[in-house]
This record gives structure tokens, sequence and C-alpha cells, in this order.
């Protein structure tokens, strides 16, 4: 098959012109701009060290707190710039001190590197983890809101919470979940790894007690680009992975946090001072800034996955207002075998990589069980990608 077409916006990306990239959702794709502008970064801190870590390094990444405050609508303050989301997870729960029998929250959908740092934890402390079943396929977010909820007892401290889930694409009510949580004393770490740039976020109002998001993601910044975002009130708890100067430096007129936050040793931090051109370009990529490319790549994904549905000849697995620009579906007779072991690569990944020049996630997954396959849409994708991945399936599974 002759590959399909690419998006007029391709060109603002240096993916590869004979891979049919479907798969942002796992670790994002930065512009060719933003790469230049990391690279301006860099060299600027080889230019002269000392100088960039010790004079400039604070007001560079203090912009960068600025500019993500003001699109995540929150006090620049409470957030701290890390290197990804799941370190943000581990920083919450590897600060928290749990007495034993507390009981830790989790949805069956998590990111498993998420739901191994919980078990870690709850076993070094004698916690419990509540694992909540989420029906895949489901109704509707009532569904997950109530089930969730439902595993609320008198012992739960903690709930991880995802924006979007990360196996299953579908997004979830967290606002409501929040809501409801915190009023009844449960503190929520929200993962919104699929998150800023992919859902409207606004901190300050949601109310919850954490939250991470990546900015490698659907916000485009370069890889190791992450926010942390802490309630005031909980800042006092909570330190970084690394401990170092911060924690004895003269506070100043700033706090204890935002002083273990900022230093945490030497490290390349280009990609968190990319960080306002990043928001600033992608706003300016198509008429109606951010708020149009969540609108572009959420209606990108519905019709790629009804493209999908229709030639597979398989059921839609949840409803529209719980995709955003992920979708994931259930490949057609899937539970009618075991499976591909979870941490062994399905052979049909492979055959689609290798044979199409397709780069798109399948996996196997036990809840329930059967092989899933999950689309991403990004503004350098093109509808026919869609219809050629469809028909690359159905020649492959003989439909």
């Amino acid at each position: 098959m002759d590959l399909p077409s690419r998006s007029p916006l391709a060109k603002f990306w240096s993916l590869d012109s004979q891979c049919v990239f479907l798969n942002h959702g796992s670790f994002g794709a930065t512009p060719l701009a933003i790469r230049k502008e990391q690279r301006k970064w860099q060299d600027l801190l080889e230019e002269e060290p000392v100088r960039f870590y010790e004079d400039l390094a604070m007001e560079f990444m203090e912009n960068s707190r600025n500019a993500l405050a003001k699109m995540l609508e929150c006090d620049a303050e409470d957030l701290a710039l890390i290197e990804n989301a799941t370190t943000g997870v581990n920083t919450i729960l590897r600060s928290l001190v749990f007495n034993e029998g507390d009981e830790i929250l989790v949805p069956d959908h998590a990111y498993q590197a998420c739901r191994n740092t919980v078990d870690f934890v709850a076993e070094r402390w004698g916690a419990k983890v509540i694992t909540v079943n989420i029906p895949f396929p489901i109704e509707g977010p009532q569904v997950a809101l109530e089930a969730i909820m439902a595993g609320v007892s008198d012992r739960t401290v903690l709930a991880l919470i995802d924006t979007v889930t990360s196996p299953t694409g579908l997004l979830m009510p967290f606002e409501e979940l929040v809501r409801q949580l915190e009023s009844k004393g449960v503190a929520v770490m929200l993962d919104a790894a699929h998150g800023i740039g992919m859902v409207p976020l606004s901190l300050d109002q949601l109310g919850a007690s954490y939250t991470t998001s990546n900015c490698h993601k659907w916000m485009c910044a370069p890889k190791g680009s992450a926010f942390l975002h802490v309630r005031k009130d909980l800042q006092h708890l909570i330190h970084p992975l690394t401990v170092s100067h911060g924690m004895s430096f003269p506070l100043g007129d700033t706090t204890r946090f935002r002083h273990e936050f900022d230093w945490t040793g030497t490290r390349d931090i280009s990609a968190a001072c990319s960080i306002p051109a990043t928001i600033e370009y992608m706003a300016n990529m198509v008429d109606g800034g951010w708020p149009a490319i969540m609108k572009h790549n959420h209606n990108l994904a519905m019709e790629g996955r009804r493209i999908l549905c229709q030639r597979l000849g398989i059921e839609v697995p949840c409803p529209e207002e719980m995709i955003t620009c992920i979708a994931t579906l259930s490949l057609p007779h899937s539970g009618e075998e075991g499976g591909i072991p979870l941490h062994e690569p399905d052979p049909l990944h492979k055959v689609l990589q290798d044979k199409y020049g397709i780069q798109v996630p399948v996996w196997s997954w036990e809840s329930p069980k059967g092989r899933y396959i999950r689309i991403s849409a990004q503004l350098y994708n093109h509808i026919d990608e869609y219809h050629y991945l469809a028909d690359a399936l159905a020649a492959e599974l003989n439909l």
C-alpha cells in the first residue's frame, strides 16, 4: 500500500516521512523550532556555566513557571519544574507519611509506573492499596465516578486519579472526582500526564492537593519538561526526590518549597527554559490557539476511531464525551486467546511498524483481558493515516 497523505503542518516536525506516526501519546513529538529553542538555552549554558546557574537560572525558571501558571490558571509559586509526571507522582508519594492500615485508592486503569510507586510506598508504610475496577467498555463518566467513590472508606487518605487514562484513553470525570474526594478529606494525587495541552486545566479552581503533568506530550515541549503543582497548605509536607542546598539555604523573600525544588543539583534545565516559547509557538500554529488545537485533535481522534470501528466491525467502547485526542479499541476476537504477556512486545506492533511503517501501540491487558490498540491525534496527523491503519489491520487480522 502507498503511504497516506500527511498533514500540511507535518513540515513543522522532523518526523520520519516514511513513518505513519500515530503514537503521539507515548512520548510526544517536539517541533523543529522548539528543538532549536532548546539548543539556544544549551548554548547559553555552556558559554558560561557558572554565570548561567548562579546568576541567571532562577530567573529563567521563574519565567517558565509564570508562563505555565497563566495557562493553568494558578499561582506560579505553587509550581515546581520537574522532568516528567512519573517523577511528580514519586515526589508526592515518597514525601508523605502513612499510618499502618491507611488506604490508598487506585483505579485499575492507572499508569503502571505510578501503580508501582503506590505499591512500593504502601508496602514501606504498611498501608493498603484499594484497587477500583473501571469497566471497559464503559457507558459513561458516571460509571467511573460511582465506582471510584464506592471504594472510599473512612481509612482512605489518598486517591491516585487520572485526567486521561493511559491504557484506555478515557477522559475521567476528574473535576467532580476531585471535588467529591477532597470534600471527604481524601487527598487527590492527580496524574495529568495526559493533561496540559490536551484538556483545559484550571488548577486553583480544581483544588486538588497535588497535580502533575508532562509538558513534552500534548504541549509538545522538549523531553524532560513537566510540572508539579502542590496546594499551598500542603507544601510543607513535600520535598524533592533529590535533597540539596535548598533545604538549608536562607529563605530571603521566597519559600522553602521554592528553594528546594528550584535547585536540586546540576541538571540540564534547557527543556524547562523552552516552555514559554513552546506555549506561544504552538498557540500561533492555528487560528484560535490552544482551544482550537484541543478541538482539532479531539475531532481527528473521533474520526480516526470511527474509521477503525467501521472498517474492523467493532463497537465503540465509550461515548464521545470520554475521548480527548487518544482512543483505545479492543482488537477483533482479542478475548478468544490469552493474549501476549504485558511486558512482551506484541507481534502485530512489529508487523505494523516493519511492513507498513505505522507506529502505533498494540498490547495485551487484563482489565478486561484482550489485545488493544491506541491511536493518537496531533496537528501533524492526517485523516488518511487512519484509513491506512484500518486497511493494514484488516489485512493482518483477515477481516
